[in-house]
């Protein structure tokens, strides 16, 4: 089994030696060389952009549980330059998604005040020479994705597809809030045996990083916490892909 929380290893470490790197909110800055404490405080400020994201129009399973935004980047590793693409569709082969793959997903774009703050750039970018010391690439393709589970219908589902891999190199998941919820639980398997870790990211900033090469994940239904009105439960995060070989497409 993974040992991710309690034997803290350098991230680029972590990766090469067991596929993932799980990074708690008093680590992210100092491990991707972010400013502090500005970075922090400004990311704070763009996650009131989740109270703002539309409906999952393209849910499979019938459910109306999700919110989300989308957007696509391409970094230059060596310059350290972000660029954001026209907008594009999302698209899966069905060998990694069998739910929503096969098909051009349009989702509303990310706003642009918040695709091009710095503390978004920055992250985005910070993220990108991270990955490339694992993987020299020239070129980073990044999919953003903002997310929103509710459990305003009982149960929300942050990966109705299942245990997944998503077809890219690396993939990271920052919590950006909970609250009202129980659930969601986290798991991360070798994608070629038993073994694998499991636990909850609680805490806003929480990032689990993934090399999507050797691992597969799944987060489990949330529901409302005890006591809280169904309504206001919510799981939000930001996922990022990291792709050397460009954008999925059909």
């Amino acid at each position: 089994m993974f040992n991710i929380v309690t034997v803290q290893k350098p991230a680029d470490q972590a990766l090469r030696q067991d596929g993932l790197s799980l990074l708690l909110p008093a680590d992210i800055a100092p491990a991707l060389q972010l400013p502090e404490p500005q970075w922090p405080n400004d990311w704070r400020a763009l996650s009131q952009s989740w109270e703002r994201l539309p409906p999952d129009a393209h849910l499979k399973d019938g459910g109306h549980y999700r919110r989300r935004r989308h957007a696509c980047f391409v970094h230059d590793t060596a310059s350290g330059q972000l660029t954001q693409t026209p907008h594009r569709a999302h698209w899966q082969p069905l060998d990694y998604n069998a739910l929503h793959g096969g098909f051009e997903r349009w989702f509303e774009p990310v706003e642009p005040a918040v695709a091009q703050a710095p503390a978004w750039t920055d992250l985005l970018s910070h993220f990108g020479a991270l990955f490339a010391q694992v993987k020299p690439v020239a070129r980073w393709y990044i999919e953003a994705h903002q997310f929103r589970i509710e459990t305003a219908g009982g149960v929300g589902r942050p990966t109705p597809e299942g245990a997944h891999r998503d077809g890219v190199d690396f993939v990271v998941v920052l919590l950006v809030a909970r609250r009202g919820v129980k659930g969601g639980e986290t798991r991360v398997f070798d994608a070629n045996g038993p073994q694998g870790v499991r636990f909850v990211m609680q805490e806003p900033l929480t990032a689990l990083l993934l090399d999507d090469e050797r691992v597969i994940h799944e987060t489990t239904p949330i529901f409302p916490a005890d006591g809280q009105p169904p309504e206001d439960g919510v799981r939000d995060t930001l996922v990022l892909t990291y792709r050397a070989g460009g954008f999925q497409s059909p």
